[in-house]
């Protein structure tokens, strides 16, 4: 699970789909982030304290995406379900008026949240997300397939053990444009080596990440009466730009901010950047 001291004391939540894990730490206003697959909560790590700091309460859970440590058998792990996995973590905390801050396969979520349960939502961040026809993108799209075979996981999780390989683009190579710490891949990494649970829920997950549920989504963008910031790395490898523009054009109120110097791994890259555009559209959309 996400170990990095600067995201808060952990908690433990019950949900009608099993226990999650999450930080919290700040006062004021409440943003929940949601993470890629896997990757966890560390992800954030470089962009909660400065959110907190500037007076925000900060929920940064390990959604069940191969990198949780607390396996969830009878969640539904379609993105559908994932999304509802969110809806419900609001509701459970009684949240309302929240910005949802989205990087990666967790945008993809969050579309599907925005177009299924937005009621308790404020506004939305999407920063460098997967969507319409990039859902799973390319190399990634191998992994949906793989977890169609019996027992292909765990030879890809054993094989990661070497950190060489961390490199590739395949693995963080593409996504994060400087090294990612050991201890951080470690966070991310370790829990679909060591359980089968874990391995199992991935799985579920990957046979059910295609793209037809982000362009189904996407055919609902026109309801979607939210504040949505898409955020984009320049320099994208996975996510080409005409994506983002795409994402302006289809929800009404949304707005597109570049970052030099980043892959899609923004808050990993660039956190300060990403936090100051997150700062900067949190305020101009807040509610008095």
């Amino acid at each position: 699970m996400g170990t990095s001291a600067e995201l808060g004391p952990t908690r433990d939540i019950t949900l009608p789909g099993g226990r999650i894990r999450y930080h919290e730490t700040g006062d004021g206003a409440t943003v929940v982030f949601v993470h890629g697959l896997l990757v966890n909560a560390d992800v954030w790590r470089k962009v909660v304290p400065a959110m907190a700091a500037a007076g925000y309460r900060c929920l940064t859970p390990d959604w069940p995406l191969g990198a949780h440590s607390i396996p969830v058998p009878e969640a539904d792990l379609t993105p559908a379900g994932v999304a509802d996995l969110v809806a419900d973590f609001l509701a459970e905390l009684d949240l309302d008026d929240v910005t949802v801050v989205a990087n990666d396969t967790g945008g993809a979520i969050t579309q599907v949240l925005l177009t299924r349960r937005p009621q308790r939502i404020g506004r939305v961040v999407l920063a460098s997300v997967d969507c319409y026809e990039a859902f799973l993108p390319q190399p990634f799209t191998m992994l949906s397939a793989l977890a169609r075979i019996p027992g292909s996981l765990r030879p890809m999780t054993e094989a990661l053990r070497l950190r060489a390989l961390h490199r590739l683009p395949m693995v963080l190579g593409w996504v994060a444009k400087y090294p990612v710490p050991p201890h951080i891949t470690d966070s991310y990494l370790l829990p679909s080596r060591r359980s089968a649970a874990i391995r199992r829920d991935l799985r579920r997950f990957l046979r059910a990440a295609r793209r037809r549920v982000t362009l189904e989504a996407a055919t609902r963008f026109g309801s979607v009466d939210i504040p949505v910031l898409v955020v984009w790395a320049r320099e994208e490898k996975l996510f080409p730009i005409r994506l983002a523009e795409r994402l302006v054009r289809d929800l009404p109120r949304a707005s597109l901010e570049f970052v030099d110097d980043s892959y899609t791994f923004l808050p990993e890259d660039q956190p300060e950047l990403l936090t100051a555009k997150i700062l900067e559209f949190t305020r101009m959309h807040a509610t008095s």
